[in-house]
């Protein structure tokens, strides 16, 4: 309880709302290059043939209000038909999801109440970088994530198949089916956010704080993705506030959702400092 009131405090006077929209920003352009590019990758290391296989059965168990299915249907084939000129061009907008993390870590990080610590935790009090490094050094940090993005979608789709299968059968099967699928996408996201607040923060967190609470908003964010697929089954109007635009409204739905993961990935990344800076204390005084 005690970390828990630390991390609330850590945030007071931070504009968490506003950090979040910015990355959306950044997300909304490299969300999709991000996706061509693990699938490209994906489809190189296990052969294009395989990751259709392997796709098609959890396009299927997607929701069609949309064409929900139809536009991943779509996604992955344009992933797996990418030339090498559009890979490489794809790459340069994909970026832009580090550069956007690493602005917004640093901005939090140096927010009105903080109190950095020096030492091996979060190295030694120093002014944020200028804003055009920060970018770069964001861009090029996350790299190392988008390597690893191709192997742990691999590792996702070689187990929802055999749950979107389950989950068309109705009664236990399917709840058995949302449980595997959990566990692992959760499994699949914990390294991912393990990396990303270890490597594109501007401090480097001890490791043990850092698996845990990465480990943490993995979960939760599992969870949040498979609402999301559960929001879009609902027989929902979004068109409506948009004067009927039913297009309109489903993008303006992907933004809010994708805002509120950010808004969970960016509270993750402040109780992953505090966490740190903790563990450092407590290790001094032993």
């Amino acid at each position: 309880m005690r970390l828990v009131r630390v991390v609330l405090r850590f945030f007071h006077g931070r504009d968490l709302n506003l950090h979040a929209g910015a990355v959306t920003f950044y997300g909304a352009v490299a969300v999709v290059p991000v996706a061509l590019l693990t699938i490209k990758l994906a489809g190189l290391i296990a052969g294009a043939g395989r990751v259709r296989d392997l796709a098609g059965p959890v396009i299927a168990a997607m929701p069609d209000r949309l064409g929900a299915d139809r536009a991943t249907a779509v996604l992955v084939e344009a992933g797996l038909g990418m030339s090498w000129l559009l890979t490489l061009t794809a790459l340069l907008p994909a970026t832009w999801y580090g550069e956007g993390l690493r602005r917004a870590f640093v901005s939090l990080a140096s927010g009105p109440v903080a109190a950095p610590v020096a030492g091996p935790v979060f190295g030694p009090a120093a002014a944020p970088a200028a804003a055009p490094v920060a970018g770069w050094r964001g861009r090029l940090l996350i790299l190392p994530v988008l390597a690893a993005a191709p192997a742990l979608l691999l590792g996702l789709l070689l187990v929802l198949p055999g749950a979107a299968r389950r989950l068309q059968d109705g009664g236990w099967s399917s709840v058995g089916a949302v449980i595997v699928s959990f566990l692992a996408t959760w499994l699949v996201l914990s390294p991912v956010f393990v990396m990303v607040y270890r490597w594109c923060a501007p401090a480097t967190p001890a490791w043990g704080p850092t698996a845990v609470v990465g480990s943490f908003t993995a979960a939760n964010l599992s969870g949040f993705a498979h609402g999301f697929v559960l929001f879009w089954s609902l027989p929902l109007d979004l068109g409506v506030p948009f004067g009927g635009l039913d297009a309109v409204g489903a993008i303006v739905a992907v933004l809010l959702w994708l805002y509120l993961f950010h808004l969970v990935t960016l509270i993750g990344y402040g109780a992953t400092l505090q966490a740190s800076r903790w563990w450092a204390l407590r290790s001094a005084g032993s």
